[in-house]
């Protein structure tokens, strides 16, 4: 791709992946084999009552923008912060690419690419 920069939406039910200029975006999709369902803790039960990281899913989200030059990691929950950990453990040279992580609800296509780009505007201005 001709983009430099990328950002990836992720929770456990997606990823979108968009690589993006001033101008332009490309827009990729990633849905886990398995959705993870929904789990209710129950009292006296061990374990902490969340689905386990799927790094399968985990992968493929980090190769789909391995060709970019920085990333910005968003979403609303702890599926970001998985990603994170699955890149250090698993992935660990694309952890120079993480520009960084921003927890974000759930925005649009337009207002998750023009976040980026406001992000990596005054990023780029700080890094120069």
């Amino acid at each position: 791709m001709s983009h430099f920069h990328a950002v990836v939406w992720i929770d456990h039910r997606e990823a979108r992946i968009f690589h993006f200029n001033p101008t332009d975006a490309d827009k990729q999709v990633i849905h886990p084999d398995k959705p993870a369902k929904h789990l209710h803790h129950k009292a006296g039960e061990l374990g902490s009552g969340h689905a386990g990281a799927d790094h399968e899913f985990l992968h493929a989200v980090a190769r789909a923008f391995a060709d970019a030059g920085a990333v910005l990691i968003a979403g609303p929950g702890n599926a970001k912060n998985e990603l994170v950990r699955h890149i250090e453990s698993h992935d660990a040279p694309l952890k120079k690419l993480i520009a960084g992580v921003e927890t974000i609800d759930h925005p649009s296509d337009g207002q998750l690419v023009a976040h980026a780009r406001k992000y990596f505007k005054a990023e780029d201005r700080m890094t120069r």
